[in-house]
């Protein structure tokens, strides 16, 4: 008898979260981005995921039918035209600024946070995202420093009098007008987003994550100072940045938990994107990272969440650091980290997940795949707490390797 959307959700939920928990599972569970690839997979352009609804409704159902592992990271539909309102500098995506055959870039700001800004920030941060770090984002939201301090304001006629003037500069007008555009816009397709989480459920998929959370030294470097303003803060500013690192893990931590999925389990993505090998020497890493990445761990491992760690680049100088999280209690998904030293170090305490090179899923033949994926599963999946999936993104795999990789799990890597 066929498995209702229902039963697979809770098997392939089940499996996975067993895996992370180091308790036996039947066989190596398997997860994997979907990102753009469906647009590659029936011959559409990327730019169908802002543009074409429809068209990209219909691959990824496709592409859910065909490609059957345990999880996927999905790339829902976000519309195009609201983007296009807003115009961030943060984002280009296709048929905006990239090739529409192409997936959409990240633009790092340098400065969206100045360097003498941390006590800004820390005083009074809702103040500081309105009136300091929006108007950068966006040139059409440049109006929003022009605003009143909120908190200034007063109450009764006298502050509505004073907010109301100010929306009589034609900077503000425009920020106002831009996000008010916005909005509806995105109103107009929420119903349509909605269908196509849906359709994903239906299929079968349970939600990759209930939250997020990212360290607090990333937030500051990748959302705030950028490259180049936290490489010189590190030498020129050291305690401030200890600060607000301190300030931002007490403000995640003070978050209330999101609803768990259906089955009651609680996963928090989260990215360790400038803590990696090559990003900070050790010596940084110890000082400026490590410890607030670790309280935020431990503090949503405390309060019952299960973070799903990312780790960009290379860590294998630092794996030994997350022996110090509680046995199976989060999931680390490595990217060049060479993961049979993880395997060896962290083997019976943390559950690993990768990573299988997205250059031999395109390039690569479908006997490369195969062979390197059992090369993983007979060392890596050796004692459970293992998870296959692919390195990074799998926009540009060829279907026949994404499909080995899949099966091989559920063929060869029962236990």
């Amino acid at each position: 008898m066929e498995k209702t959307a229902r039963q697979l959700r809770k098997e392939r939920e089940q499996r996975i979260m067993n895996a992370i928990a180091l308790k036996p599972t039947d066989r190596v569970p398997v997860m994997t981005s979907i990102g753009y690839f469906p647009a590659k997979y029936v011959g559409i352009p990327c730019s169908a995921a802002y543009y074409d609804y429809d068209a990209w409704y219909d691959a990824y159902k496709k592409t859910l039918t065909d490609f059957q592992p345990d999880m996927i990271f999905p790339q829902g539909f976000t519309p195009g035209k609201a983007l296009e309102i807003l115009a961030p500098r943060s984002m280009k995506w296709p048929g905006h600024g990239v090739e529409p055959t192409q997936g959409h870039q990240a633009i790092e700001i340098e400065n969206l946070m100045k360097a003498d800004e941390y006590e800004a920030y820390m005083c009074d941060p809702s103040d500081f995202m309105l009136r300091g770090l929006m108007p950068r984002i966006s040139e059409k939201l440049e109006g929003l420093a022009d605003l009143p301090r909120l908190s200034d304001l007063g109450g009764g006629a006298m502050g509505a009098q004073m907010l109301g003037t100010s929306f009589g500069n034609t900077k503000v007008g425009l920020a106002i007008d831009t996000l008010r555009r916005y909005g509806k816009e995105m109103k107009k397709w929420q119903p349509k987003m909605k269908k196509f989480n849906k359709m994903i459920e239906d299929m079968g998929f349970a939600p990759y994550f209930q939250g997020a959370a990212m360290p607090p030294y990333d937030v500051i470097a990748n959302s705030m100072r950028g490259m180049t303003g936290m490489m010189l803060d590190i030498f020129r500013r050291p305690q401030k940045i200890e600060e607000l690192c301190e300030y931002i893990l007490e403000k995640t931590l003070a978050r209330d938990n999101p609803a768990p999925s259906e089955n009651g389990y609680y996963r928090i993505f989260m990215t360790n994107t400038r803590g990696d090998d090559t990003f900070l020497s050790m010596e940084q890493f110890k000082r400026f990272y490590w410890p607030t990445f670790y309280k935020l761990v431990m503090g949503l491992v405390k309060k019952g969440l299960t973070p799903c760690i990312f780790f960009e680049g290379n860590f294998t100088s630092r794996l030994e650091y997350l022996l110090q999280f509680p046995k199976g209690s989060i999931l680390a998904r490595f990217d060049t980290t060479d993961i049979f030293r993880a395997k060896d170090v962290l083997k019976n305490h943390i559950c690993i997940e990768g990573n299988v090179p997205s250059s031999l899923l395109q390039v690569g033949t479908k006997e490369d795949v195969i062979a390197h994926c059992k090369k993983l599963i007979d060392y890596c999946g050796k004692g459970g707490g293992y998870i296959i999936s692919p390195r990074s993104s799998t926009d540009e795999v060829k279907p026949e390797n994404l499909q080995a990789m899949i099966q091989v799990a559920k063929d060869y890597g029962k236990y």
